[in-house]
């Protein structure tokens, strides 16, 4: 871990944040994807309890269309930190009858993920999930607070949010509610990525610009893959795509790129005027998309 000594006071206030959830509640996990967002949680979370171990585990809800090079990069930093992680599968809850399997042109098993989720909670009583989700993301991210709850239906509302003054933060919750936190919230993406550049820490290869088999559909370049619907006349083309979000093959879009570096990506970045949601295929199906994935019981 780098830079010990050179003041960052985004990376304080999250180091805060994480240190209050362990604090205050009794079983915290943290949300993992093996993406930026969490990995740079699980670099923050090493700073706030080092030299102990992170004392609280991983989840990831595997939706089973994950690209593989975030699952093996997830694998081999769990084993490498000797981190604690949980796996729960969407295809479980479909085998179970409890979600159904979406089916066409747009069909993504991203919404799915909610289900499992839930179930996850409950399974191991987690009362605090530490996610990566940041304000500048999405509108319906901004209305968040650092520490949001959920009741005991998963479900959010937007207007019963609890005032966060200065740096108090307010753990209570009753029987059967929880809390989502989010350490990084008011990061930026370009926060994110000036800080992995910084600390050196290892993302994902898939990051990176490299050549990939993808189509065009809609103004959004995608995956050509098994899991991903794509019709006849829909050409698979071999082009340099690097990606700025990653969640699974079904509902995040690459974009043409040449970056091939941390400083690549941070200059990138710094120059592009779409945000990196503009990337998420899922993000399109309704102006409030994320909102209704969100009163649901969605991350």
């Amino acid at each position: 871990m780098n830079n010990l000594l050179i003041p960052n006071p985004k990376e304080a206030e999250s180091i805060h944040i994480i240190r209050e959830v362990a604090a205050q509640f009794e079983r915290p996990v943290l949300l993992f994807s093996g993406g930026k967002d969490s990995i740079t949680l699980v670099r923050l979370a090493q700073k706030a309890f080092y030299p102990a171990r992170i004392p609280f585990p991983l989840l990831h809800v595997d939706t089973g269309h994950n690209f593989p090079e975030t699952i093996e990069f997830r694998d081999r930093l769990v084993e490498e930190l000797g981190l604690e992680l949980i796996v729960r599968n969407v295809q479980d809850s479909i085998d179970q009858g409890k979600v159904r399997e979406e089916r066409g042109r747009y069909s993504s098993r991203n919404s799915l993920q909610t289900t499992t989720l839930l179930d996850a909670i409950e399974e191991f009583k987690f009362d605090a999930c530490i996610g990566g989700a940041r304000r500048d993301e999405e509108k319906a991210r901004a209305k968040e607070r650092v520490f949001s709850v959920r009741d005991d239906f998963g479900q959010w509302d937007e207007k019963n949010q609890r005032p966060e003054l200065f740096d108090m933060l307010n753990g209570k919750i009753h029987n059967g509610q929880n809390v989502r936190c989010f350490p990084i919230s008011n990061w930026t993406e370009l926060d994110v990525w000036e800080y992995i550049r910084t600390e050196n820490i290892e993302i994902p290869s898939i990051y990176f610009a490299h050549e990939r088999e993808v189509f065009l559909r809609d103004g959004l370049i995608w995956t050509a893959n098994e899991h991903v619907f794509r019709e006849e006349h829909e050409e698979v083309l071999v082009k340099m795509v690097r990606f700025r979000t990653v969640g699974d093959m079904t509902c995040t879009a690459a974009v043409f790129s040449e970056a091939v570096s941390l400083d690549d990506v941070v200059g990138e970045i710094r120059d592009s005027s779409i945000s990196e949601r503009g990337a998420r295929i899922d993000d399109k199906r309704s102006e409030a998309a994320m909102e209704k994935r969100k009163k649901v019981g969605y991350f």
